[in-house]
């Protein structure tokens, strides 16, 4: 009797052991071979925009490639779409032995998301070894709320039903991967996607947010991993890669009031985006994890869209000869 009490007894555990590994969360599996340092990279440099006119010309973008491969140790692109022209970036980059992250653009238009559904197909499976992640939008949520979520369901759902081998996600601000809740908690695409993508901006937390209010850049690198941080907690088994993260360098000496307390906590200028830049890199590089800095090249367009600070974001100048003036010895790969 007391053999078999202690058989059950010992099966019992077992099955308790195997049940509680089963429930426990996977550990984050890395996106990638080894941790990368990328550059978020648009080509609407000088006096283009996407918004109308000719797209950025393939001897354009070859050289601005080119002017940061010499200038910067960034061996990784972010691009921002795959049709209108700008389908050039992936052969560019791949003759210069470049890795990308690939954003297939969403937007209001069906079919034009559906173009670019179908290029980002043809895309992902002609550079299979350049491009090395895709994403279906970016803060398509930011910009529009839940009304497209079946635009990027449908992405999701179309690159892998085509056998695309990359990984897949949809990029979108931290607050939106929290599903806009201070609990953090998923969101409907958590089973959908392989990775999560998110932005992370205390620049404009201290304009719009009423939670964060006031980040300085001395205090942005520490906010950026615990941004991190609670996603990993959020999303167990999936890697979490800042897609953007970066500061203004101008107008200097320019600042943001928050629209909720009138608090001004960050300032723009050169030095304070180095600050920002090389710091988060170390931070991310003691974790092993990857980063993508906005932006290679400033945008003199955006002004229009995202205020006085919109065209001071690059690392590189956006106007000729597009010379990259940042220190980035300190953060090197």
């Amino acid at each position: 009797m007391t053999r078999l009490l202690l058989l059950l007894f010992s099966q019992l555990l077992l099955a308790e052991f195997a049940q509680a590994q089963i429930s426990q969360p996977s550990p984050q599996r890395p996106l990638f071979a080894e941790p990368l340092q990328c550059a978020a990279f648009s080509s609407y440099v000088g006096n283009l925009t996407p918004e109308y006119g000719p797209p950025p010309s393939r001897q354009l973008i070859d050289g601005l490639l080119d002017q940061l491969i010499e200038q910067t140790p960034f061996r990784c692109i972010m691009t921002y779409g795959v049709i209108n022209g700008l389908g050039e970036v992936f052969a560019s980059a791949q003759a210069r032995h470049l890795k990308v992250i690939a954003i297939v653009w969403l937007d209001r238009d069906a079919a034009m998301n559906t173009r670019s559904i179908a290029a980002g197909i043809d895309t992902a499976k002609s550079y299979p070894d350049t491009i090395i992640a895709l994403s279906c939008g970016s803060e398509v949520r930011t910009r529009h709320g839940n009304r497209f979520d079946g635009e990027i369901l449908r992405c999701i759902d179309g690159l892998r039903q085509a056998g695309v081998r990359q990984p897949i996600t949809t990029i979108d601000t931290w607050w939106e991967w929290c599903d806009r809740s201070l609990n953090c908690r998923p969101t409907l695409f958590a089973d959908k996607v392989d990775w999560i993508g998110t932005n992370i901006f205390p620049w404009w937390e201290n304009k719009f947010s009423p939670i964060h209010t006031c980040t300085s850049a001395e205090q942005a690198a520490a906010f950026h991993i615990a941004r991190v941080e609670e996603l990993r907690r959020t999303y167990p088994g999936k890697d979490v890669v800042i897609t953007e993260f970066g500061w203004p360098n101008g107008p200097a000496g320019g600042s943001e009031s928050n629209r909720h307390t009138g608090q001004r906590c960050g300032i723009a200028n050169p030095e304070n985006q180095a600050l920002v830049v090389r710091t988060t890199f170390e931070k991310l590089a003691e974790r092993g994890w990857s980063g993508v800095v906005f932006e290679a090249f400033s945008e003199n367009w955006k002004p229009g869209s995202e205020g006085l600070f919109g065209s001071f974001w690059g690392l590189c100048q956006g106007l000729e000869p597009y010379t990259c003036q940042r220190p980035f010895a300190a953060f090197r790969p």
